[in-house]
């Protein structure tokens, strides 16, 4: 039976309700009972926020901006922004009992604001649609680490359909990204075509253009046409419109980029370029994408040949200062560089560069095997400046006997040695590669000022290629008999020219004596040189995009080249 509803009283004529005391009792029950039993439902159905976790006191920059709520993953969330986080809990409702004391605890989420890189408002579009949509929410995109030192990127979206909410969500985001000083705006971007397997092209147009696409970083490009290309225009370029110069090659293309900033900078500071004791440092960073052979800057800088990894160095702003050296003769200036090979590491480029027309790989594979197989030792003098570390006294002390070392000078502490060397290497970085995981040089670093001369003596075939398969192995590779290293800030390099000439060398070898010219291979780059080769290293010249080796992972040994 449908229960029986109580009426109120009828009015009187003049349309006021009855007295209070003039209800029905029946009424006036069912009223209190139905006002003491609403604020009850509204607890039952109140849908409870679970709390933010308990932070100490706000330190500067944890003073919430923002708060309010999107819908991430499919779930309500609580969301606050701080200038240096953005965090969120979801939001979840009471225990269906009413129990307050049983509120289903949910883990908050973090998002450092230093791994945030780029912020858009998110829209539906139709089909060819360019401009405007349906305003769907924000999403943001930051940096992910993985392993293997790989860098990857990943999106979070904040879906919320109002207009003036993610409006001003997303005008805060902004602020906060712009506030990151060493993020570039505005890049100069070489290209170089033909290194590698011809995919430098292919490599930044479909992986590194985007991201920075997507970071609003503008980008003006240039696609090298000859060798030298990239020197002429940087030659000319107005370093000042940019906030950094990116390459996207192998360790020749580098080098290159590298030699042609700092030259531009010598230029513009109104030095002498043929005679540069004290250069100047670069002024904008420089970023290398690698997409050559080698790659071994790139190596160095990443721990990992991954061009994903590198954009995200680079749009990021990881900035790392790195040593270099000048490589120059008594009345020149030849190169700025980080490392340098003479003898057996210097031949074999000589001979894979005049076998061009061989695919990459197996051009590299016949120069070192034909080059280990006339293996021949160079007859030279080495003269090298041992690096002087000061103790750790005062200031003051330290002072002084920078003081005394200059008015000494500096001839009574240099050293020479002569002799057979089947190799010399002088490198101002570890030079990092697949082939030599530990590095060719893993007992320096990228800006500890100083470079690493290793000398290998004359020996047999035999021994040399030990020596060599040492560099894909964990154990030292300098722990030869024949083998010398020496930490030093200056080394000259003077070839003894041969007085005769066997008829049944090489002709590459005959090639380079004849014309009294010895090929020295600089940071895999091919240059030829008969005078004596005097290298200097000066701390930290370059701004470079990425990481210092010593906070990567180890890697593992891949060499296949023996």
């Amino acid at each position: 039976l449908r229960p029986q509803r109580r009426a109120w009283p009828e009015r009187p004529a003049g349309g006021r309700p009855p007295p209070r005391e003039q209800r029905a009792p029946a009424a006036v029950g069912a009223a209190r009972s139905s006002a003491a039993a609403a604020p009850e439902e509204r607890r039952r159905r109140r849908r409870r926020v679970a709390p933010l976790t308990a932070a100490p006191p706000a330190a500067a920059g944890e003073e919430p901006l923002l708060r309010g709520i999107f819908e991430i993953s499919k779930r309500s969330c609580d969301v606050v922004l701080s200038a240096r986080r953005l965090r969120w809990s979801p939001i979840l409702p009471e225990s269906p009992a009413g129990d307050s004391q049983m509120v289903l605890q949910a883990q908050e989420e973090i998002i450092e604001m230093k791994d945030v890189f780029s912020v858009k408002l998110k829209r539906r579009r139709f089909v060819g649609q360019k401009k405007g949509g349906t305003l769907l929410g924000i999403t943001i995109f930051k940096c992910l680490n993985k392993e293997e030192n790989k860098l990857t990127d990943s999106a979070i979206h904040l879906n919320n359909l109002s207009e003036d909410h993610c409006h001003s969500w997303f005008r805060h985001l902004k602020e906060i990204l712009n506030g990151f000083q060493n993020r570039p705006k505005s890049l100069k971007v070489f290209v170089n075509p033909s290194s590698h397997k011809r995919e430098a092209t292919h490599v930044y147009y479909e992986q590194v253009a985007p991201l920075f696409k997507l970071a609003d970083i503008k980008t003006d490009v240039t696609v090298t046409e000859y060798e030298g290309h990239a020197l002429s225009v940087l030659k000319e370029c107005e370093l000042q419109a940019f906030d950094g110069v990116v390459c996207v090659g192998g360790d020749g293309s580098v080098s290159e980029v590298a030699h042609g900033l700092l030259l531009k900078a010598q230029i513009d500071a109104g030095k002498d370029t043929d005679y540069i004791p004290t250069p100047v440092r670069a002024p904008i960073p420089l970023g290398v994408i690698p997409a050559g052979t080698t790659n071994i800057l790139a190596h160095t800088l990443y721990g990992i040949k991954h061009a994903v990894t590198a954009t995200l160095h680079i749009v990021m702003g990881h900035i790392q200062p790195v040593d270099v050296c000048t490589f120059s003769t008594p009345s020149k200036l030849l190169r700025f560089g980080f490392s340098a090979m003479f003898g057996f590491g210097a031949r074999t480029l000589a001979l894979a560069e005049k076998h061009r027309w061989m695919p990459s790989n197996q051009r590299k594979d016949f120069a070192f095997i034909k080059t280990l197989a006339d293996l021949k030792p160079e007859e030279c003098e080495l003269s090298f400046l041992p690096l002087q570390i000061p103790q750790e006294d005062s200031h003051e002390n330290d002072k002084k006997k920078k003081e005394k070392m200059k008015k000494k000078g500096s001839k009574d502490r240099w050293h020479k040695i002569q002799g057979h060397f089947l190799n010399v290497s002088i490198m101002a970085i570890p030079c990092l590669c697949s082939m030599a995981p530990r590095g060719l040089a893993p007992n320096t670093r990228l800006n500890n000022g100083s470079m690493a001369l290793i000398v290998v003596q004359n020996t047999s075939r035999t021994e040399f290629i030990k020596h060599l398969k040492r560099y894909a192995s964990v154990k030292n590779q300098f722990n030869f008999p024949f083998v010398e290293t020496y930490t030093v800030q200056e080394v000259k390099v003077q070839p003894k020219l041969k007085s005769g000439l066997d008829a049944k060398e090489n002709t590459y070898l005959n090639a380079a004596s004849a014309e009294g010219n010895y090929p020295w291979n600089i940071d895999g780059d091919l240059m030829k040189e008969a005078s004596e080769v005097h290298v200097r290293v000066h701390p930290q010249l370059i701004n470079l995009y990425g990481v210092n080796t010593d906070d990567l992972e180890s890697s593992q040994a891949t060499c296949n080249c023996i």
